[in-house]
């Protein structure tokens, strides 16, 4: 099975209205709620794609009972632990004139030490059973800041290959502990190296630990270095919609293809695919099935010849 964690997981609620405008009252013409948090969406995608899935994290109060009501009626094992505090919500609303997207999102629960050592306990068990696991998202009060380098090292341990996404403090620790593969966004990698250049920011950050980096660059695709080479891959026209949990769904399309044993090539079109498949459906964690399956055969790859 593949793992993943969201430590800080949320109840997802989309609006959409005919035009965003800010100070006045919107009319919302549809709204819709699904589990969420980076890994639980990517969780969700890796189970559509055939993949046995568990979740765990952190869930609590009313918000995430929901959730976990909602997680129940996908195909991914719910191994959340429960806290006392109420799970975060975050809103996106989308303006169907334009396609923007505007986010709102809470900070999450404060999580204590007894919480902490809870999870600790069912994340060493579960990855006894896991061929690859993701980190992913951002952290709740309570959760100490080197939580990713923390589980990274014990899944090596475990010789569990690990997939991170994350940003800040929490990436800089965690890089360090040596992931397989990071996946960092363009603002994140800038601010994580100071370079606003990719390749050169991406070659930067596997410097500090990660096996292999593979950037997002929004509409100019996936950027990968890795100890095998690089390469870029983009889709062939600019895809237009909802960009929330594009990314997520590039983890899940980066993560089945290491566990697939895919070359780098398939990885990044896979991912790529389904990122721009998500821009095409109504909410994070799900992806436009006609647009992927299209998506796959024109991805276009580029192999940098420069050492990586």
């Amino acid at each position: 099975m593949i793992l993943t964690v969201t430590l800080n997981a949320a109840l997802d609620i989309t609006y959409r209205v005919p035009r965003l405008r800010p100070h006045s009252t919107n009319r919302i013409t549809e709204v819709s709620e699904r589990p969420g948090g980076k890994g639980l969406n990517v969780a969700r995608v890796l189970a559509a794609l055939g993949h046995r899935t568990v979740a765990t994290g952190f869930a609590g109060g009313g918000t995430g009972d929901a959730l976990r009501a909602l997680l129940a009626e996908t195909d991914v094992t719910d191994a959340l632990v429960p806290v006392g505090g109420g799970s975060r919500r975050t809103v996106a609303v989308v303006d169907e004139t334009t396609g923007d997207t505007t986010q709102l999102n809470e900070t999450g629960p404060t999580v204590s030490p007894a919480e902490w050592d809870t999870f600790l306990g069912t994340y060493r068990e579960l990855l006894g059973e896991a061929r690859a696991v993701a980190l992913c998202g951002s952290l709740p009060p309570g959760v100490p800041v080197d939580v990713y380098a923390r589980l990274t090292r014990a899944a090596r341990t475990a010789s569990v290959p690990v997939l991170l996404d994350t940003s800040g403090e929490p990436l800089r620790r965690g890089l360090a502990a040596r992931p397989d593969l990071a996946k960092p966004n363009a603002d994140e990698l800038a601010a994580l190296t100071g370079s606003t250049e990719p390749l050169r920011a991406a070659r930067d950050a596997r410097r500090r630990g990660a096996h292999a980096v593979a950037a997002s660059l929004g509409p100019d695709g996936i950027l990968a270095v890795t100890a095998d080479g690089t390469w870029q891959a983009a889709p062939p026209w600019h895809i237009t919609g909802n960009p929330t949990g594009a990314g997520d769904s590039a983890v899940a399309g980066l993560l089945s293809g290491l566990v697939e044993e895919l070359p780098w090539p398939d990885r990044l079109t896979r991912a790529v695919a389904l990122s721009a498949a998500t821009v095409r459906a109504p909410a994070a964690g799900e992806f436009d099935v006609a647009t992927y399956e299209e998506l796959l055969s024109r991805v276009v790859v580029t192999d940098h010849p420069a050492a990586a």
